[in-house]
This record gives structure tokens, sequence and C-alpha cells, in this order.
């Protein structure tokens, strides 16, 4: 690794260490092994580094790896997140809940206001086809339209979301794994 790549490497730890450790709180709990699983995504990415597309961003690479690492580490321990908590540290969950489920509010509006700047056909096709669960070829047939149009409106809807959600992707990631995993 040439010296630019160690400077990339050392700016992407100083920047995340700090969140990326609160964020393995949430799953473990303890301080202490939040740094420790940290520390080991950091070491890992420097071990692989040659192999990594570092040209892109990585936060969302290392916010999966720390994740997978806290889950391993209940799995192996045999512990729930919950088992984990000191006594002491009991007003620190309930403030974690607080502030997961305001997180979780302010992502629902900001969804609901993604929604709202669909246009009107643009909507109907994603609802359609996202929660109603229709495939292409029936919004077509209902719609009147082309499946070529669907496609389209799909197409649109997601840039449009994606754009907008753009600041939360990582949340909403988590939060989809999490739920998945439940």
């Amino acid at each position: 690794m040439d010296l630019v790549q160690q400077k990339k490497f050392e700016k992407l730890f100083k920047e995340y260490f700090p969140a990326l450790t609160q964020f393995a709180r949430k799953y473990v709990y303890d301080f202490e092994m939040a740094k420790d699983i940290v520390h080991s995504v950091f070491i890992k990415m420097w071990e692989k580094w040659e192999a990594l597309d570092t040209d892109n961003d990585l936060s969302a690479y290392m916010y999966r790896s720390v994740q997978n690492k806290c889950l391993n580490h209940l799995r192996d321990t045999g512990k729930k997140p919950t088992e984990q908590l000191p006594e002491h540290d009991h007003q620190l969950a309930v403030y974690i809940e607080a502030r997961d489920y305001l997180e979780e509010r302010e992502l629902e509006n900001k969804i609901r206001e993604g929604f709202d700047l669909l246009p009107e056909k643009c909507r109907q096709v994603f609802e359609m086809n996202r929660f109603e669960d229709l495939k292409y070829k029936e919004i077509a047939q209902k719609l009147n339209i082309s499946v070529k149009t669907v496609e389209n409106q799909i197409g649109k809807a997601l840039k449009i979301l994606r754009e907008h959600l753009s600041d939360h992707l990582i949340i909403i990631y988590v939060l989809i794994k999490i739920a998945l995993s439940v």
C-alpha cells in the first residue's frame, strides 16, 4: 500500500471509527466490545485494502461489516443485546430506544415526502408494484400502458426516491436487515 492509500485509510479510520463504535453499541451495548469489533473490521479492511474499490464510498461496506461482526459476536456468545446491558446502563438503553424511535419517525416522514415528490402516474405505478405486488405486465394491463412505460415509471420513481433519501440510505439498509433477521 502506497503513502496515498495509507493516508486515505487513516482518514477513513478517523472519520468513521466513533460513529461505527456507537453503531456497534446498539447491538452489543458494551463500549469496549464495540471498539474491539470496529477495530477488527478496520484490520480486515487493511488486509483487503488492495481488493477494495477505494474510489467509491466505503461507508455502507463498513457499516455492514460492523453489523455482521456484532451479530456474529451475539451468536457466538449466545447472548441477546438486552442480556449484555448492565443495570446502570438502563438509562442509556431507554435513550437509545427513544432515539431509534425518533430516527424511524424521521425516516418515515422523509419517505412520505419522497412519495409526494413523485408525479401522480409514477407514484401510482410504483405503489401498484411495491405495495400491491403486481407484476409489470399486470400494471400495464390495468392502466392500459406498455410494459416499457411501467419499467420507465418504476425507474423514475426509484431515482427520485434514491436522491431524496440519499442521506438515509444506511439507516434504511440497517432497518431492512434488522427487519429481515427478526
